[in-house]
């Protein structure tokens, strides 16, 4: 097929007119492009200046000639359009891509135009309207087809629906944080913690329960939930303010624990709150955050450890993060994972890697407590292998301090 290459034309009177539009036709179809070629030819404002039948042949000749217009087939070898359109918009900024497919694929469409595409033509089309669409997108538009229109404001019309119910399950889920951060629908119950030697109740683990419209849910799903939104510190500050109100009623000899994620643990807010009480309490170091920074965080606890609180870390024994953190922290209290004591009576390997933790703890000069113990034989097991303190509902179950 041959090429044309004119600077400029003449019109009927030998006057000069503005340059051609200079067109380069990328199709797989060798009947398509001499179609389209033979359609050029009778327009005095357009040249044909190259053919392709592939990508990569459409990527190198508009490289090197610099169409004004590109009509680029949407499935043809070595890539697609897609990648045709991406590629000649990068190495040719100026030229203006209309994409040519058989079907009014609404994601395909899509593609196109998130490739670079100004215009969408489906084959068939007449040549009228492929002629207005070189020239419309020319003049700086961008040219549609009717049928690809449609399925576009279709789908448009349906993202924009499913965004606003995103965004309408967004804003009531942040509406019903900010309530529980308010304090509204917030309760702390009391989980006495047990010399498993003696019996006496030694400590309290404050535990937040949540009571909203929605259908209930794990405390730890809200506190997740409040993380997600941004609001995770200030939920668990409204938590802890829940729990030392209760204080005034805990014996001054026991212990009150608390629990607090990485960013609540060095947040300025917390420790103002705990300083007044830091002699009763114990910070019970949560995994709702990963810890980012470890010596920041030993460095926010140095002053509340200073003035008598102590450190514990929770969930020993269920996971790699629980570890590194005593390893890291150096605790006063370890915390065993309820999946350990759960059957640690008929569970040789629980029982050997909870006497590996009994023997961690003494070096480390940390007390243990035991959680989740719910039957005596957990419970005398957890004794012959010296595990100091215990708690769960064979023991206790949460409910008012006393």
């Amino acid at each position: 097929m041959a090429v044309g290459t004119f600077p400029y034309a003449t019109d009927g009177a030998g006057r000069l007119s503005p340059e051609p539009i200079r067109v380069l036709i990328a199709d797989d179809e060798p009947a398509l492009r001499v179609a389209l070629a033979d359609l050029l030819s009778q327009e005095n404002d357009m040249v044909l200046i190259g053919s392709a039948g592939d990508a990569d042949e459409a990527i190198a000749l508009a490289g090197d000639r610099r169409p004004d217009v590109a009509l680029v087939d949407v499935s043809m070898p070595a890539g697609g359009g897609a990648r045709a359109a991406r590629e000649i918009s990068r190495c040719s900024p100026a030229t203006r891509v209309i994409a040519l497919s058989a079907f009014e694929d609404r994601p395909t469409v899509l593609e196109m135009l998130r490739a670079g595409a100004v215009g969408y033509l489906v084959k068939g089309t007449g040549g009228e309207e492929i002629v207005g669409s070189i020239q419309k997108v020319m003049a700086g538009g961008a040219s549609l087809s009717s049928g690809v229109i449609a399925g576009i404001v279709s789908e448009l019309t349906s993202q924009l629906r499913r965004d606003d119910e995103v965004r309408e399950r967004l804003d009531a889920r942040r509406s019903e944080i900010q309530r529980l951060v308010a304090g509204e629908g917030v309760s702390v119950v009391f989980q006495p913690i047990v010399d498993l030697a003696s019996e006496a109740t030694v400590g309290f683990e404050a535990l937040a329960r949540f009571d909203t419209p929605s259908p209930p849910r794990p405390p730890d799903e809200w506190f997740a939930e409040a993380v997600a939104l941004a609001l995770g510190v200030q939920l668990e500050l409204t938590a802890t303010r829940r729990a030392l109100l209760a204080l005034p009623r805990i014996d001054p000899t026991v212990y009150l624990a608390v629990n607090c994620s990485y960013r609540a643990a060095v947040s300025a807010e917390l420790a103002a709150l705990l300083e007044p009480h830091a002699d009763r309490l114990v910070l019970e170091i949560t995994e709702h955050e990963a810890v980012e920074d470890y010596d920041h965080l030993v460095d926010a606890l140095a002053p509340m450890r200073a003035r008598g609180a102590r450190v514990a870390i929770d969930d020993a024994g269920a996971g790699f993060a629980s570890l590194r953190h005593t390893l890291r922290i150096a605790p006063d209290i370890v915390k065993l994972d309820p999946s350990l004591t759960r059957d640690i009576d008929t569970d040789r390997a629980k029982r050997a890697l909870a006497s590996a933790l009994v023997s961690f703890a003494q070096e480390m000069r940390s007390a243990l407590v035991a959680e989740g113990i719910e039957t005596a034989q957990e419970l005398e097991t957890l004794r012959k292998l010296g595990i100091g303190y215990g708690q769960g509902f064979f023991l206790a179950a949460p409910g008012e301090p006393s």
